[in-house]
């Protein structure tokens, strides 16, 4: 029978012309989350290292409740954007709703899916993800065991009492070894063994069997109360070029309907609901959203900014008697880069674009900068080093932009002898030595603890680099089943994000991992590193170190800068200045025309009157010179 468009709200009518679900698909997964009751609510996430078989799990566990059909075509569902199918990892937060019939009782169950970055860039996206939940999957490569990562979100589900449910993934490998992974669970999480549950989620083996009733068992149910006033969560957002922009929310207490007047708790701005819904596993409209369920609602907000991670969303005019969910926390970039276009022609097109890309990802700071040797650029904050990569990634593969990155560079705090603090993300901004003396108390540099698990044969030459990388260590155990070593360091952040994970991985052949968390801000003894070419310092490449770095980085810097400055009919000389002092100098020698050619070798005054009229005029040349550096060597000196 054919559905009439009376008998089909608004909202369903509206999603008949846009969606993969038919209006008629759409109504009765209505009928289906509203017969069913909260305490048949699960809301779960998968904890797991990058590349442990998150996303593979994720789209078995859609197959296996009818949410997508089975085949090839269906991998990393969930995974929406390119360089996430590309590199094999999670960047946004992602849920999915699911409707399982559990044949035990006989009775339906709606599970909600938060699929989660795994990486500590992603950190603050994490802990909202796991606020909307009340358990997670625990999920360990058979063949690799437990790694950093896995540590590390394991303490955080933990600290947030969420229930663990231990998963053993790729149990159908050739070098899969379940009972090494059995005990180092046990050991390492003091989770019971028997609860372990033992899955293959490439083929499926145990996922419907013994995976999805174990999440109907042992994760419990939402706590919240549809009878209390509306209260939500907002978990993560993303911009709709035709909706604005799009929030993803936790209904914590209460209902709302489209067409309902909410407020924002953190920015107090007011906001009508234009269209709400599920994620099945993209946006399907509903007319009502209810406590305990995870969806989308459309406020048309217009600004991204005003979308804050954490925020608390209410009913218009019950602000005084609705309580404000705990938990918010605006993130707060950690790693800086100068970004200017590779032709600056292009710097038009490339502000568009970075400001559309921006709309979709609130985590990024954004602010415009000039340098004396790039021209105009920006300057960008990121949540960490794999966040500027994904970020240039986008950037480059979606809108076809090409950019000169420098070096990246971390917050530092500036405190002064009267008091005040000033927080400093660009070199360019670093104090004069003169300052130093009289004005400034301390400088301080963010530091982490860097949570690192390898193989114990590796273990002296990953202790050598974190002691080469000014790391303390504070902690060093001995997996005894697995031969693996688990090392905690406290590091600064800034060593961290010079491809230290790169360096991590050649000492340790590949098989070290690392995850880190902020620790906050140490005293250290830190100065400016600037390259001067002929007296004129070069701000683009200028980096705040540690002074027991700048003799070994500014030699590096004056001798590979070398390479790419073409010489001149004068002589060039590249400097690596720090606080006023000369560390090290490369000199390039002028091009000499022979205008002693023609003369005969007795002309004696001839000779010496050209020579020195040659030499003036190379000194002139010299003081009124510009020696112009083509990008292309910028971004051969700064690429990595």
């Amino acid at each position: 029978m054919r559905l009439s468009k009376s008998f089909l709200s608004p909202s369903l009518r509206l999603f008949r012309r846009n969606s993969h679900v038919s209006a008629k698909e759409a109504d009765l997964l209505q009928r289906r989350l509203h017969d069913i009751p909260l305490e048949n609510y699960r809301n779960f996430s998968i904890v797991a290292h990058v590349d442990h078989g998150k996303s593979t799990l994720s789209d078995r566990l859609l197959e296996f409740t009818g949410v997508i059909k089975s085949g090839d075509s269906n991998k990393q569902v969930l995974d929406k954007l390119e360089v996430e199918r590309e590199r094999g990892i999670t960047i946004k937060a992602q849920t999915c709703t699911m409707f399982y019939h559990d044949k035990r009782d006989q009775q339906d169950y709606l599970l909600h899916l938060v699929d989660t970055p795994g990486h500590v860039d992603f950190r603050a996206e994490v802990s909202r993800s796991y606020a909307s939940c009340g358990g997670a999957l625990l999920l360990v490569d058979a063949s690799q065991g437990v790694q950093a990562q896995t540590v590390a979100n394991f303490y955080l589900a933990y600290s947030m009492n969420l229930k663990l449910i231990p998963v053993i993934n790729k149990i159908d490998l050739d070098s899969a070894n379940i009972p090494q992974a059995e005990a180092q669970i046990e050991s390492t999480f003091e989770l019971p063994r028997e609860e372990i549950v033992r899955v293959s989620a490439k083929t499926g083996v145990n996922v419907k069997e013994d995976l999805l009733p174990a999440i109907i068992d042992r994760i419990p149910p939402p706590t919240g109360k549809e009878d209390k006033f509306f209260r939500a969560l907002l978990v993560d957002s993303w911009y709709d070029s035709y909706l604005g922009v799009v929030l993803l929310v936790n209904i914590v207490d209460g209902r709302v309907r489209k067409g309902d007047k909410v407020t924002s708790a953190q920015t107090g701005n007011k906001y009508e609901v234009k269209e709400l819904g599920i994620m099945y596993p993209d946006k399907v409209p509903m007319d009502m959203l209810k406590a305990g369920q995870v969806g989308y609602l459309v406020p048309g907000m217009k600004v991204s900014k005003d979308a804050k991670i954490g925020d608390t969303f209410m009913h218009s005019g019950k602000e005084n008697v609705t309580e404000v969910l705990d938990g918010f926390e605006d993130p707060k970039p950690m790693v800086f880069v100068g970004a200017f276009p590779a032709d600056g022609s292009d710097f038009k097109s490339l502000d568009d674009d970075i400001t559309r890309l921006v709309l979709n990802d609130r985590s990024v700071s954004l602010q415009r900068e000039s340098s004396n040797a790039l021209g105009q650029g920006w300057r960008l904050g990121f949540l960490g080093s794999l966040h500027a990569s994904v970020f240039k990634d986008r950037l480059e593969k979606e809108y076809g932009s090409k950019l000169i990155i420098t070096q990246p560079t971390v917050p530092y705090v500036i405190k002064y002898t009267n008091g005040e603090e000033k927080i400093i993300t660009n070199p360019d901004g670093f104090p004069d030595l003169s300052l130093r003396k009289t004005k400034i108390h301390s400088l301080q540099e963010p530091y982490v603890e860097a949570i690192i698990t390898l193989p114990q044969e590796y273990l002296g030459p990953v202790i050598k680099l974190c002691d080469n990388n000014r790391g303390i260590q504070t902690e060093i155990t001995y997996l005894n089943v697995t031969g693996q070593v688990l090392l905690k360091y406290e590091m600064p952040l800034a060593h961290l994000v010079d491809d230290f994970f790169g360096k991590l991985k050649s000492v340790s052949r590949g098989y070290g991992s690392l995850d880190y968390e902020d620790i906050g801000y140490k005293p250290s003894d830190i100065v400016k590193l600037e390259l001067v070419l002929n007296g004129k310092s070069v701000d683009a490449l200028a980096q705040v170190m540690h002074r027991s770095q700048v003799d070994k980085v500014g030699r590096e810097w004056a001798k590979k800068f070398k390479e790419y400055v073409k010489s001149q009919l004068y002589e060039v000389i590249i400097q690596a200045k720090a606080n006023n002092k000369v560390i090290a100098r490369e000199t390039i020698k002028a091009r000499r025309k022979d205008v002693l050619a023609k003369l005969h070798a007795s002309d004696v005054s001839r000779r010496k009157k050209l020579l020195v009229r040659q030499k003036e005029g190379k000194k002139q040349m010299k003081t009124v010179g510009n020696i112009q550096i083509n990008q292309e060597a910028y971004q051969a000196f700064l690429k990595r």
